[in-house]
């Protein structure tokens, strides 16, 4: 292979390798991310055959944390930041003291320095941004109230990690170790040395200046350069301008400011998430996202070396305890002590209980200034890999472990007060609210279990010929709108914490879940269902949804929809009665308002997939009205 292309190999080796080693592993019944990292030891330097790139894979890496960073920032916002600070400032400050103490035991037994303990342990004390944004979005808990606690405890520890990357070459006191840029400039304009204390407060300065600029400039600025983009009509600009902001910020504030490239990119995504284009940024930044978030877990797999499990496997097994153990059980308790459900410490301590990429350079830091010896740094890479392939066992154990630890530490998931049925109001408060008022008085005294907004406990749901609706967005909210008016019994598969809430408020029965999960459908009684409405926009899942209820119900309803020709024909392949694809309805609905025919159709539009009322199919006696 030429040397002149180790870009270009690097990218192709880690992706073709982990897309080939992921089908396995989910052939297998694994987590993909197996794969990936396999597929990363593979193209490692300890491993025969291939040898990809070390420099250029984890600054790939760095992209897809980037990005990753910035999606969470887009569906965070301040509110829900300072909403959660009551419990992951303390909890991330504690949980890091208890992690760093454990490691500094285990480095003490090893017969190590007490620097060296302190960077071991505080490598052992930070989880992976990658892992744990991902465990929680494959699970569908990043907007829940757990998700909310874990990333702020994340922000928390990344905070502590930039002050620790700063102090520990201070306190080493090496000669070698070029000083902090600031304190360096500030110390040689006052002709004073600032000392150890100058430097930390110089360092608290610069993350309070660039989260104040970001909360008060980039809250502006931001938005406002998006808008003017969007508005010049180019979704390849509109694109470009969504990654520029992400890198640029991310890179930018790690530059001027000392802050982490992951910190820069989440509040550049916190910042525009006030803007009614957060959503489409975060549609653009999706696939990218996606494929270097692979490379992060490719880079991973390149670091360690197998035969350390062989050399030193007592070591290696004392560090996984910590991580997976240790960590677990003081984030748990952590959160207990703060009045926290079993659910959200469970959620969290699972969530934590592995290491990443703070800890690799922590690790390279501590070799660097000679604190921590070589064996130190491949018990840290080593944990690392095998905590992360744990991970999804750890989240397993939590929800098989959760009614026996509430039943034990005598905590059940906090439940709201009765929400009564509400009094009949001439004017509704909100769409939802008229929709399912009509429902929420027929099931006030129903026996379907009363949730909080966090709880997604499974409860197979009582009802027999009734609708389930799938998403309840934009059209879903419609199509519930409409069975809700008509008295019809349904229920709604959902995973987005705000719609549940006002579904739930209002007596709405709901499935907490994504409908392409065999176990979620397996709650809705499918056999003894009149219909199914798939209403998520996202076609593979929709697919997957139908195909399952098909398979479960042969002679059920199935209403799906879709947004091109080629989605249309998947669905129906696998199992739709009828599929409405919303392009196409907008323009009969444009048809309709020239006072063309209402049964017209575009020349080349093709046989309708499904009816088209010439007015409102929620409203028979509304006037037609525009799409």
């Amino acid at each position: 292979m030429p040397h002149a292309t180790p870009l270009i190999s690097t990218i192709v080796a880690g992706l073709v390798l982990a897309f080939i080693f992921g089908a396995i592993a989910h052939r297998l019944r694994l987590p993909p991310l197996v794969g990936y990292l396999l597929a990363g030891v593979l193209v490692g330097p300890h491993t025969p055959g291939y040898v990809a790139d070390q420099h250029l894979a984890p600054e790939l890496a760095e992209i897809g944390v980037i990005l990753l960073m910035f999606g969470v920032g887009l569906h965070f916002s301040l509110k829900d930041l300072m909403s959660v600070r009551g419990i992951a400032i303390p909890g991330a400050i504690v949980q890091i003291a208890a992690a760093t103490g454990l490691g500094c035991g285990l480095a003490w037994l090893l017969g190590w320095s007490l620097g060296g303990g302190l960077v071991f342990g505080l490598a052992l004390s930070v989880a992976s941004t990658v892992v744990l944004l991902k465990a929680l979005q494959d699970r569908r808990l990043l907007d829940s109230e757990r998700g909310k606690i874990a990333v702020g405890w994340l922000i928390v520890e990344d905070l502590a990690m930039v002050l620790a990357l700063v102090l520990i070459p201070a306190l080493a006191g090496s000669p070698d170790q070029a000083p902090e840029p600031l304190a360096a400039a500030v110390s040689e304009a006052l002709g004073i040395k600032i000392g150890m204390a100058g430097v930390v407060a110089l360092t608290l300065l610069k993350v309070a200046v660039f989260v104040g600029l970001m909360l008060v400039v980039g809250r502006r600025l931001i938005p406002a350069v998006l808008h003017r983009i969007a508005h010049s009509g180019s979704r390849e600009l509109f694109r470009l301008g969504v990654l520029a902001i992400a890198l640029g910020v991310a890179f930018g504030s790690s530059a001027l400011f000392g802050v982490s490239l992951a910190l820069g990119a989440f509040f550049a995504g916190m910042v525009l998430a006030e803007s009614e284009l957060s959503h489409r940024a975060a549609q653009e930044s999706l696939p990218l996202r996606d494929a270097f978030a692979v490379l992060f877990f490719v880079s991973v797999g390149m670091l360690f070396d197998p035969s350390i499990i062989f050399r030193d496997p007592w070591s290696v097994a004392a560090v996984v305890f910590i991580i997976v153990i240790g960590k677990s059980i003081a984030a748990f308790l952590i959160v207990l002590a703060f009045r926290g459900s079993v659910s959200s410490a469970l959620t969290i301590s699972a969530s934590l209980a592995q290491i990443g990429e703070f800890s690799f350079i922590l690790a390279e830091l501590g070799v660097g200034l000679k604190l921590l010896p070589e064996a130190g740094r491949d018990l840290i890479l080593g944990g690392a890999l095998i905590s992360i392939v744990l991970n999804p066992l750890a989240f397993f154990a939590a929800e098989r472990l959760r009614s026996r630890i509430e039943t034990l530490v005598g905590r059940k998931q906090p439940k709201p007060a009765p929400v009564e049925a509400p009094a009949p109001m001439a004017a509704p408060a909100s769409p939802l609210e008229a929709a399912v008022a009509p429902a929420a008085q027929t099931r006030s005294e129903s026996s379907t279990p009363e949730l909080s907004a966090d709880d997604d406990t499974p409860h197979p749901t009582a009802l027999t010929d009734h609708v389930v609706l799938v998403g309840f967005g934009r059209v879903g909210g419609a199509v519930g709108a409409g069975l809700a008016e008509s008295g019809a019994r349904f229920l709604v598969i959902e995973d987005s914490e705000k719609p549940l809430i006002e579904l739930r408020e209002r007596g709405v029965e709901t499935i907490v879940g994504n409908g392409a999960d065999p176990a979620v459908l397996a709650l809705t009684n499918l056999p003894q269902a009149q219909a199914l409405v798939v209403a998520i926009p996202e076609a593979f899942e929709a697919g997957q949804t139908v195909e399952q209820a098909r398979a479960l119900n042969p002679n059920l309803k199935i209403i799906a929809r879709a947004h091109s020709d080629a989605e249309v024909e998947h669905l129906m392949k696998l199992g739709a009665d009828e599929v409405v694809m919303g392009e196409r309805e907008i323009a009969y609905g444009m048809m309709r308002l020239l006072a063309i025919r209402p049964d017209a159709r575009p020349a080349g539009a093709g046989p309708a997939t499904a009816p088209r009322p010439a007015a409102d199919p929620f409203r028979p006696d509304a006037a037609p009205s525009a799409a």
